[in-house]
């Protein structure tokens, strides 16, 4: 393919790193991650494995053994935890059981780093109801980077880094929920960025680069809004448990950027299947495969595909009860992509309408079965315009 778009790209990734506006997100204001706090002890005398009650103010870097329980442990109702700039650091081997911040009860944890853990933030298995907001921290080099082990927590992460982490956000499997909205941060050279299982996530205004992978959805939801998926190995993983119970509902794009991914999914599981594909008003370029999605529901509107190893294919999911694949594809623009633009494969039924299909070196529009919404425009495509509607030339 073209080695194209370089410099569209880099522009649209300097504009989400540096002209991200205020969030508000589950229960919080704005300026909540920057308030002033009256700290009672100053943090002079905190030291690794003490438990915090109160609102502190670290004053020094701590180096923390990997053998310890934890670095530090936040519990007192609604405190804040400030590290003044400074970094809790793992010492010692590595060790998956280490833990750097740990969240039995309170209310933020902001400005420094956490790094080398096994699980850099987490909660705790008895904590209830937590809304904790993550404000201008890296969190780095941990096995997990933000671990939730409670029921219903929520997580606000603002103005953060996460980066060199095997995981960036999850959740301890089959026994935590929650929720992590994701606002102006940035995921790098994670092994996977987000992990769903029983947890919802919402980004905007982030970025994802060079990571193995931006997403994992096994059981839950995500939504990406005004973000960037680029230079990663794979964007996502969406696997099919079969008769399982863990489904990821439905996965989201909108105003988002995804560009010069290695390719969608891994090979092991190179098809994408949620119950639900939305993706609005997004840009899809000069990806190494096309995206293949298998699902109940698409809402696929407004959106361009440009110069990617293949466009976008739709299928039926399997499942329990297989029935055939619904919804809107519509006003979308499928450009010289190797392989078809548009390609649902029968018995899907979506409903086609008002899209461009020019330059695909395969068809530009192959949908035997799809609903013909009219409007369709197709021309130069090497294997043939369109199969199963009607499109104009122009």
């Amino acid at each position: 393919m073209k080695q194209t778009r370089g410099f569209a790209v880099a522009m649209v990734v300097t504009t989400i790193l540096t002209g991200a506006p205020d969030v508000q997100a589950r229960d919080t204001t704005p300026s909540d991650g920057d308030a002033e706090v009256t700290f009672t002890p100053t943090g002079h005398g905190v030291r690794c494995g003490d438990t915090l009650t109160t609102n502190t103010l670290l004053t020094h870097d701590l180096q923390c053994p990997s053998s310890a329980p934890f670095a530090l442990q936040v519990d007192g109702d609604g405190i804040v935890l400030d590290l003044g700039g400074h970094t809790i650091r793992r010492t010692g081997p590595e060790n998956y059981e280490s833990q750097g911040v740990v969240i039995a009860n309170g209310r933020m944890v902001r400005n420094g780093t956490v790094q080398g853990f096994g699980k850099g933030i987490t909660t705790t298995y008895n904590a209830e109801h937590l809304n904790v907001r993550l404000h201008q921290l890296a969190i780095l080099d941990n096995e997990e980077g933000v671990h939730n082990l409670a029921l219903g927590a929520n997580f606000l992460v603002t103005n953060s880094r996460l980066s060199g982490n095997g995981t960036g956000l999850s959740g301890e499997f089959d026994a935590s929920t929650g929720s992590f909205d994701v606002r102006s941060s940035v995921f790098s050279n994670n092994g996977t960025a987000m992990f769903a299982d029983a947890h919802g996530i919402d980004v905007l205004d982030s970025t994802f680069t060079s990571n193995g992978r931006a997403f994992f959805c096994w059981d839950g939801l995500i939504r990406f809004r005004s973000s960037t998926i680029a230079w990663n190995d794979t964007v996502g993983t969406i696997p099919n448990d079969g008769d399982g119970y863990r489904i990821c509902s439905e996965i989201r794009f909108e105003n988002t950027l995804i560009a010069n991914n290695a390719a969608f999914a891994q090979t092991t599981i190179p098809v994408w299947q949620p119950h639900k594909l939305s993706m609005i008003d997004s840009l899809v370029v000069h990806n190494g495969t096309g995206l293949q999605a298998y699902t109940l529901t698409v809402y696929i509107d407004g959106n361009i595909f440009h110069d990617n190893a293949s466009g976008l294919t739709l299928s039926d999911r399997e499942g329990f009860s297989t029935v055939p694949l619904t919804g809107i594809v519509r006003g979308n623009q499928f450009l010289a992509n190797d392989g078809d633009g548009l390609r649902v494969q029968p018995p899907s039924t979506p409903t086609v309408i008002d899209n461009l299909a020019l330059n695909n070196t395969g068809f530009g529009i192959y949908a035997p079965t799809a609903f013909d919404g009219g409007g369709n425009v197709a021309r130069n495509n090497t294997a043939g315009n369109c199969v199963g509607i009607v499109c104009s030339p122009f």
